[in-house]
C-alpha cells in the first residue's frame, strides 16, 4: 500500500501506517473503544490537570504549584503556536490520498501536520512531568494512546501524531522555563496580599494561621 505524506510526498514511515490501518481493520471489536477515546481523551487530560494542581497545592512548594498552573496555559499556547506550522505544511490527512483504507474518524478537510490533538496531548504530559514524574508518567501514556488513536481510526499518519507530541512537548518545557519566574512571584505575591483563601498552597496553612 503506497501512502501519502506531506503535500503528497511518500510518507516518511510508508510501513508503520498502513501496519496500524491493517490492525483496525482486524480488530473490529476495538472501533468503539479507539473511537470513544479518540472524542473524549480531552475529559482524561482536564481530570489529570486537576490532579495535578492538587498534588501541587498540596506540596507547599510555589514551584511545582508554578508548574501545575503552566500545565493547562502551555497546552494552549502550543495549540495556538501549532497552526501557522500546519497552516505552512497542509499536510493532507490519510483519507484524502488513500481511498482503499480503513476510515473511523469523520473526515475533515483540516491539514494533520502536526495533529492539533497531538499536540495538546504533548503538551499537557510534559507540562504534568514538571509536576509530579508519576502523574506525568500516566499522561505521557494517555497522550501515547491519543496519538495511536488518532492513527488507528485513519485520521492522522504517525508522522502527523509524533510530530505533534514533539512540538507539544517542546513549547511546553521551553515555555515553562521562560515563565516560571514570573508565574512564582505572581503565586508569592498572591499569597503575601492574601487574595486567596485557603491559601494556594496547603503547606502554607500554619503560616498563614500564624499571622
Amino acid at each position: 500500500m503506497h501512502t501519502g505524506g506531506l503535500h503528497g510526498l511518500p510518507d516518511p514511515d510508508p510501513r508503520l501506517f498502513p501496519l496500524i490501518n491493517e490492525f483496525a481493520r482486524d480488530t473490529p471489536w476495538l472501533h468503539p473503544v479507539v473511537i470513544g477515546y479518540a472524542e473524549y481523551a480531552i475529559v482524561v487530560f482536564a481530570a489529570l490537570l486537576l490532579a495535578g494542581w492538587w498534588i501541587a497545592r498540596r506540596s507547599g512548594d510555589l514551584n511545582l504549584l508554578a508548574a501545575a498552573v503552566w500545565a493547562p496555559l502551555g497546552a494552549l499556547a502550543a495549540v495556538a503556536i501549532n497552526q501557522p506550522i500546519v497552516a505552512a505544511f497542509q499536510g493532507p490527512r490519510p483519507y484524502a490520498v488513500l481511498p482503499d483504507i480503513v476510515v473511523l474518524a469523520q473526515r475533515s478537510s483540516d491539514p494533520s501536520f502536526p495533529s492539533d490533538y497531538a499536540v495538546l496531548a504533548g503538551a499537557v504530559a510534559s507540562g504534568l512531568w514538571l509536576v509530579s514524574g508519576r502523574l506525568g508518567a500516566v499522561a505521557a501514556v494517555a497522550a501515547a494512546v491519543m496519538a495511536f488513536a488518532g492513527v488507528y481510526i485513519g485520521a492522522l499518519y504517525t508522522h502527523d501524531a509524533l510530530a505533534g507530541l514533539a512540538v507539544g512537548n517542546a513549547v511546553s518545557v521551553i515555555g515553562f522555563w521562560a515563565t516560571r519566574p514570573v508565574l512564582v512571584r505572581l503565586l508569592r505575591r498572591a499569597e503575601d496580599a492574601r487574595l486567596v483563601r485557603p491559601p494556594l498552597t496547603v503547606g502554607d496553612t500554619a503560616k498563614w494561621s500564624s499571622r
